[in-house]
């Protein structure tokens, strides 16, 4: 509830809105080459299957969906969170009547907030101000707490809470406790994880029946000590750079309704971008206008310029660069470093769709008094110029750490 001057009680911190972001938990792609696409975000970045949904099971008929490759979705993470990158068939959806907006091959961007309590005063919020709510529940597989909302661009921005976490045998929640899901918004209170585990034992449900996802490639690289099949491991995503029509618009939607915060602001070509932050990275999100996608060569079909992963070091960027031109990947400086403030270090690869893939592994962190760091104080460098070791870096493992084993 809001307090008498308007502001919201966020447990117990006065706040513009009644939830506060916390990170990017999520992301995914509408793909239409769709086994090429599993193999780079699977075998060739490292992101393991969680769980599979066939969207065939959605048609009228099998006639609807024939010719038309996989239908089947792919969840798939990195660490311990059910899903961080969710890769869905574009053709398959568009046969089945889910179809996005021209240039929206993104299927979700998803922002996690701390409480359920947050996502609830949420969406009761977004109403009172008239701001459409695709939906609201919880999906299974996942299990996570949401609501869904569109920028003005047709994007869609996930406010969740509580996604499943996999453990340290990889099995996912079996498809028997998908009972558990919600297609509108939950009366609060809930009943905790732990209840939801117990009560399932109570049935005699077998909890390693779940998804378990196999590598398919040797572990023959020694990455800092764990062998891996690839010379790096990705330990946080982010962040999201968007293409929008009405970068104003954009502004007032990300700033005022999700609550982000302007770090910076660039005049490049004549453009103006920005970049903001919903905690303490420089950003997490990038807005640039329409008109520069032609300007960067990115890929006309899509209005997402880049997504970044952030890989565990220094070494492992510049091993992961040459890993995947050795995999016939295209790695470029598509994104020019005024582009990327807060990222000294950055290579942009392109999966088979010609999404632009930002690399990277440290980005300057924004303090408590909210201010980045000088322009003339960085050093950001060219691909080519990218020295065999860094003397130092005041960026270099900073902000929130992975948790958990690499492999």
């Amino acid at each position: 509830m809001p307090a008498s001057n308007g502001a919201f009680n966020v447990g117990g911190v006065l706040l513009r809105q009644p939830f506060k972001i916390r990170r990017l938990g999520h992301f995914g792609f509408n793909l239409v080459n769709m086994d090429e696409g599993v193999r780079f975000y699977v075998d060739l970045l490292g992101f393991r299957i969680s769980d599979v949904m066939d969207y065939s099971k959605r048609a009228k008929s099998p006639d609807q969906v024939a010719g038309l490759g996989d239908p089947n979705g792919y969840f798939t993470r990195y660490g311990t969170d059910h899903h961080a990158m969710v890769l869905f068939p574009k053709r398959v959806r568009d046969a089945l009547g889910r179809s996005e907006k021209p240039g929206i091959t993104v299927n979700q961007i998803t922002w996690q907030v701390g409480s359920l309590q947050e996502v609830g005063e949420g969406i009761k919020w977004f109403r009172e101000r008239n701001i459409k709510i695709q939906r609201s529940g919880r999906d299974m597989p996942g299990s996570n707490w949401h609501t869904y909302l569109f920028d003005p661009d047709g994007h869609q921005n996930e406010l969740y809470y509580g996604i499943e976490q996999i453990g340290w045998n990889g099995h996912s929640k079996p498809r028997v406790m998908y009972d558990r899901g919600f297609n509108e918004p939950p009366p609060l209170p809930q009943i905790s994880e732990q209840q939801e585990v117990q009560d399932a034992l109570a049935k005699n449900v077998d909890l390693q029946s779940g998804y378990r996802h196999l590598e398919r490639l040797p572990a023959r690289y020694d990455v800092d000590g764990i062998l891996l099949p690839r010379p790096f491991k990705t330990v946080r995503l982010g962040p999201v750079n968007l293409f929008v029509e009405n970068l104003e618009a954009a502004e007032v939607f990300y700033r005022d309704t999700l609550g982000f915060t302007l770090t910076e602001e660039i005049i490049w070509n004549g453009h103006r971008c920005l970049f903001l932050r919903c905690n303490t990275e420089h950003h997490s999100l990038a807005l640039f206008p329409l008109a520069l996608r032609e300007v960067l060569g990115l890929s006309s079909h899509s209005k997402c310029a880049a997504f970044g992963l952030q890989l565990a070091n220094y070494r492992q960027l510049r091993e992961a660069v040459k890993f995947l031109q050795a995999h016939d990947v295209r790695v470029t400086d598509a994104i020019p470093p005024e582009l990327h403030p807060g990222i000294d270090y950055a290579a942009h690869v392109f999966d088979p769709d010609g999404h632009c893939i930002q690399l990277y592994y440290a980005m300057e962190q924004i303090g408590w008094e909210g201010k980045p760091r000088p322009k003339e104080s960085r050093k950001p460098r060219s691909l080519k110029d990218w020295p065999e070791l860094l003397d130092g870096d005041s960026n270099a493992y900073m902000g929130e750490p992975f948790l958990g084993p690499w492999g």
